[in-house]
Order: C-alpha cells, then structure tokens, then sequence
C-alpha cells in the first residue's frame, strides 16, 4: 500500500480543516491508515491554517515532513506560496483560484505578490498545478463555502478511489442542511478537467 500525503493551506474561516477531516475520513473508508494534524495561526479567523494528512498502510506519525507532499491543496494564492517547501518535484499543485489580502497587504504594510509569480513558482518547483476557479464556483452554486467540496471532487480524480467513499465522507462530515449543496459541489469539481 503506498504512502500518499496531503498538505492543504488556507487561511482561517475557509474550512481547511473541516476539508482534512473529510480527507483522512476517506483515507480510512479506502482502507488505509490515515493520520492527520492541523495548525491554527494565532488569529483563528483570518490566520494561516495548515493541515496534515497522511495515508499509508501503517501511519506513525500525523505530519509530512518538507519536501515530501505528494498532493498539495492551496485554498489561497499567498497561503500556498509561503509552505512550497513541503512540495516536491513531483508533487501535484492544487490551487483554488482565490486572493485574499492579509492584514499586512490591506493596511498597505506590505504587497500581494502577483499571482502570476506565485503560478509560476508552484510550476517550476511541481510536476502539475491545477488552478481551479472554485470560489467563483461555488459563489454560482449560491454558496462560497462550498469552494472546497468543488477541490475535493478534483482530487478525487487525481487520487482515485471510489467517488461515492468520497461523497459518503462529505455527507457524514457535514450538517444536514448543506450535505446535498456540497454533493453538487462535489460533482461539480469532478467534472473538471483542469
């Protein structure tokens, strides 16, 4: 059984963690062992969020190691450039197409890198990077949280397994009144080709 490990970043109210969640819960619906760690910045709301996801036949450890992500999930543009040391020449780049300013950048301290750099960077340091315009999408299902339901549909392309593990873990995971709306999101993301 192959190790495969998840890096996801975004920053905090995205639901990155609720997203790891659901990852390592399919982890172990397709019979691996799956462990996971997230890490909250110091502002919740707002802050970085980092989490860690590992599947593999006997997991020991909850964290990835730098330079070992096989699959790497960015829920933002400047979240994801700053852990690329976890990524690895052929690591695939997942990236939801989306900017959002931290404190720094909007009290004009600093600047927001261009995203074009930013793409480049994950190109020239990934095998792939898929730029998905999930936040937009989610935003014409009438929902932008569902942004990382559309990701995880994309992965699961990319990982495999079979896709209703990955629509029972997203149901079980959430409450009632949004399961069906990111069951569409879901299926939307896997019906990309990006």
């Amino acid at each position: 059984m192959k190790t495969i490990r998840f890096l996801i970043t975004g920053v905090g109210g995205q639901g990155t963690i609720l997203a790891s969640d659901i990852l390592a819960e399919v982890g172990l619906r397709l019979g691996y062992d799956a462990k996971k760690s997230d890490i909250l910045g110091l502002a919740i709301r707002g802050g970085s969020v980092i989490s860690h996801i590992i599947w593999g036949e006997n997991v020991c450890a909850p964290m990835i190691d730098q330079g070992t992500a096989d699959f790497y999930i960015s829920f933002e543009w400047l979240e994801g450039l700053r852990r690329m040391a976890y990524t690895k020449p052929d690591t695939v780049v997942l990236a939801n197409d989306w900017r959002i300013d931290p404190v720094a950048v909007s009290t004009g301290q600093a600047e927001y890198p261009a995203i074009a750099t930013i793409q480049d960077i994950m190109k020239t340091q990934c095998k792939e990077l898929h730029v998905i315009p999930a936040t937009p999408m989610a935003v014409e299902l009438g929902n932008a949280k569902v942004f990382n339901s559309i990701i995880m549909g994309r992965l699961s392309q990319l990982v495999g397994g079979d896709e209703d593990i990955w629509r029972s873990a997203i149901v079980d995971k959430l409450p009632q009144k949004v399961r069906e709306l990111n069951v569409t999101a879901f299926n939307a993301g896997r019906a990309l080709n990006a």
